[in-house]
């Protein structure tokens, strides 16, 4: 009988990287779920309605990441009782965070339907794709709720160590999320609405099925105590790691839509291919985000059981893990491009979109690692609550990549636009790191 995972006790490199696995396969049918909607109407439909979804997606993706981000910083509070051992105070905090996030999410839901017009008029969304990207994000909004509650609960499984249950969970989401959208693109010739409508279809069953497996996992623990319906110490307490969290998660993709007013001024062609190439970069960072998350985590428990040596050899064999997915990407992004950006925009038909894109994924490719030493450094910081200066070089991060690609990119074109990815990766990076050698990161344990 295979050994159940633990990470408190199995060897750290052992126990980080069969959490991270799982949590990597998830979150790639995570991308794979969102990429669908590209793919099926840069195909089946054109090149406006990739054009679209593309100025759609930049949106939708930072609301994606307030609630990944939200999920893992108020979860770091869970684990951290549960490497304690204090199953009563764990389940208070699964239930306050549940109800927070759920009235987050029907904030946010509506602060988007009234804002979303707005918001792509500022961004300078090219007119022949503005009344599609409009209804899609209409929709989409309608469903958010749903989309926030499914990224908690698979926080609230990996806080509890049951990485495998989010990555079925996601590949039978992604798996409706496709079906869903071929049926209504192909038969009922719904164009960019019915990608928006089978998003929010397979979302909404996707995280009632969550919920009752996540309290089905809770029932053991019913022994140790009636658990309280919410406790507004632990509010407070996840709430200041949650924000930090919900910043670092949200960089590339807030970056993402500050910049795209930059790339809007290039047209929709430039716009399709930028799109695609966002997609492959959100993507294949996904094994780096992943390992952090993952690292977040065993951080957590470890420093709940007061196992502070585990986390730092845990963190050497998180460098490993980066590296080896580094080379991969690099090998993938140079040699695999052409066939990858077809699923997008065919070369023929969209050459400009073809090329943009290409360009974009290209470059990136080289430095993805950089991005997976940031990740797996903020994962520490982030695990033990020690949130400030990791919050910073994030913040400066964001910075680097908006203001190169607004002042830079109509004097220099739009490959300076990625040009400062990677610079603002290695710069948060450093920041982190250096603050991790100093150790405070040791004496910000919230459970005692």
């Amino acid at each position: 009988m295979k050994k159940k995972l633990d990470l408190i006790q199995d060897r750290p490199g052992s126990a980080l990287l069969r959490f991270a696995v799982p949590m990597i396969i998830g979150n790639m049918f995570q991308q794979f779920y969102n990429m669908a909607d590209s793919v099926i109407v840069g195909k089946f439909v054109g090149e406006d309605a990739l054009a679209a979804v593309g100025a759609s997606y930049s949106f939708t993706t930072v609301f994606i990441m307030i609630a990944i981000g939200g999920g893992i910083g108020a979860s770091v509070l869970t684990s951290q009782y549960l490497g304690a051992g204090k199953f009563r105070e764990m389940k208070t905090s699964v239930n306050t965070f549940l109800i927070t996030f759920g009235v987050v999410s029907l904030l946010l839901a509506g602060l988007g339907l009234l804002v979303n017009p707005s918001i792509l008029r500022a961004l300078d969304t090219p007119a022949n794709v503005f009344a599609d990207a409009v209804l899609y994000l209409q929709i989409y909004f309608l469903g958010l709720p749903f989309m926030f509650m499914y990224n908690i609960l698979s926080a609230d499984f990996n806080a509890l160590g049951k990485s495998k249950i989010p990555l079925a969970l996601l590949i039978f989401s992604s798996l409706l999320n496709i079906v869903l959208d071929l049926v209504m693109v192909t038969t009922f010739q719904m164009g960019v609405a019915g990608v928006a409508i089978a998003t929010v279809i397979a979302q909404g069953i996707s995280s009632v099925v969550s919920f009752v497996v996540l309290m089905r996992v809770l029932k053991p623990y019913a022994a140790e105590g009636k658990a309280r319906l919410f406790d507004p110490a632990m509010f407070v307490k996840g709430t200041k790691i949650a924000i930090p969290s919900i910043i670092q998660q949200s960089i590339v993709s807030i970056g993402m839509l500050l910049t795209q007013s930059a790339v809007n001024q290039f047209g929709s062609s430039a716009l399709a291919g930028y799109s695609a190439g966002t997609r492959l970069e959100s993507l294949c960072i996904v094994p780096m985000i992943a390992t952090g998350n993952a690292m977040s985590t065993f951080t957590a428990q470890n420093l709940g059981a007061k196992k502070e040596e585990r986390v730092r050899e845990g963190y050497r064999a998180a460098y490993l893990i980066v590296i080896a997915f580094g080379l991969l990407l690099i090998v993938i992004s140079q040699l695999c491009y052409s066939p990858i950006l077809s699923l997008f925009a065919d070369q023929g038909e969209s050459p400009v979109a073809f090329q943009t894109g290409t360009a974009y994924f290209r470059f990136c490719g080289w430095f993805f690692a950089f991005l997976g030493f940031k990740a797996i450094t903020d994962g520490i910081l982030r695990g033990a609550g020690d949130t400030k200066v990791y919050m910073a070089a994030n913040l400066i991060n964001l910075a680097i990549r908006v203001s190169v690609a607004r002042l830079a990119s109509p004097v220099f074109g739009i490959q300076v636009i990625w040009y400062a990815v990677p610079l603002g990766w290695f710069v948060n990076y450093m920041i982190s790191y250096l603050w991790y050698r100093t150790g405070n990161w040791k004496r910000q344990r919230i459970v005692r």
